[in-house]
């Protein structure tokens, strides 16, 4: 049976933002865009989710807000959050700080760092050496004590994202070039085809 993606209760926010966030899969692309995945594929990938689902996860998220969605002189397209979007971390943090405190016994998954002077963020995302309460784009995190590498932090994205780095910092990955793309942008460059 289907769960309705409405609630009888409008006059509830939590029941509101349920339905943006709450659905399967949502919470995991919001989590991996804070931590710079940008690219339709990269989030496939990574979540190993089905790419119906993400495409319309996607459409919903961008829809009300929460991700805008780029495209490339390339002819690619990014998400990137928007400041609606950065409003859901400390959300994000507060579901990583309950999974670390109840599904990990070895400690946290992925330690947060104030990037101005490395010091351990608490649980409300103070900096444990200065006191400030650290901004997103001033955070780095990075594998904690719980964390596990797993065969799959082999691609590019894992690896990326397996190690330090700035949340909201974009993964750069090369575009690989589609059968035919590098010949046509060869004879383009030179005027003719060798």
């Amino acid at each position: 049976m289907t769960l309705p993606s409405t609630y009888a209760d409008r006059n509830c926010s939590l029941a509101r933002s349920l339905e943006i966030v709450g659905e399967r899969w949502t919470l995991l692309i919001i989590r991996d865009a804070f931590f710079g995945v940008r690219r339709f594929g990269d989030f496939a990938t990574q979540l190993k989710i089905p790419r119906a689902v993400l495409t319309n996860r996607l459409k919903l998220l961008v829809q009300e807000g929460v991700l805008i969605r780029d495209e490339e002189a390339t002819g690619g397209v990014e998400y990137r959050l928007t400041a609606k979007g950065v409003g859901l971390w400390p959300v994000v943090r507060a579901f990583m700080n309950w999974g670390d405190t109840f599904y990990s016994p070895s400690g946290v998954k992925r330690a947060q760092r104030h990037d101005q002077d490395g010091g351990l963020l608490d649980r409300e995302g103070r900096c444990q050496d200065c006191g400030l309460a650290v901004p997103v784009p001033e955070i780095r995190i990075e594998p904690g004590p719980g964390f596990c590498r797993t065969d799959s932090d082999l691609d590019p994205v894992s690896n990326a994202i397996n190690t330090p780095r700035r949340l909201l910092e974009p993964i750069v990955r090369p575009r690989t070039p589609s059968a035919g793309e590098g010949e046509l942008s060869a004879t383009r460059s030179t005027g003719r085809a060798d």
